[in-house]
């Protein structure tokens, strides 16, 4: 992928200026209305288990490493204390999870499973199946992923420069 610094122009010819600025080849308005559908799709397979797509990303993470701090997950989640806490609270609140003090370190909160959430994990089970009847072949799936972590890599250190 090209870098360009973000004084940089170029002098394009109308024609492909044009066709930069339909909205059925923009990747943001692709990945965007994508994330949309995923959602939506997301948001009916897990109405069962009474969780949302948010709080099944954190069981994600937890299901994988269980006792791990705000920090980690929002690392992993990409998402800010702002937006983390208060799922954390409401996720604790509906028995899936607890958050305690880090013994050796105060300011360190500790997000651990409870009994209710490693229960989840078995209905849970069926998540990955389901959506994968909705989706494009598996290696389809897989290359689309590591694709996709290329342009999020991209971004971020873009804006990080």
């Amino acid at each position: 992928m090209q870098h360009m610094d973000k004084t940089h122009t170029t002098n394009l010819p109308d024609a492909l200026i044009d066709e930069a600025l339909l909205l059925d080849n923009q990747l943001c308005f692709a990945m965007y209305s994508a994330s949309l559908a995923m959602t939506k799709a997301y948001k009916k397979i897990l109405a069962p288990l009474e969780i949302t797509y948010p709080q099944y990303l954190v069981m994600l993470v937890l299901w994988e490493k269980d006792g791990v701090t705000v920090s980690e997950l929002g690392t992993r989640l990409f998402l800010d204390s702002g937006t983390l806490t208060p799922l954390l609270k409401r996720m604790e609140s509906m028995g899936l999870l607890h958050r305690n003090r880090d013994a050796g370190d105060e300011r360190r909160v500790v997000v651990s499973l409870s009994d209710g959430g490693r229960a989840l994990r078995e209905k849970a089970k069926a998540v990955p199946q389901q959506m994968s009847c909705m989706l494009p072949a598996l290696d389809q799936i897989k290359a689309l992923v590591v694709e996709l972590k290329q342009v999020r890599k991209g971004l971020i250190d873009a804006e990080d420069e």
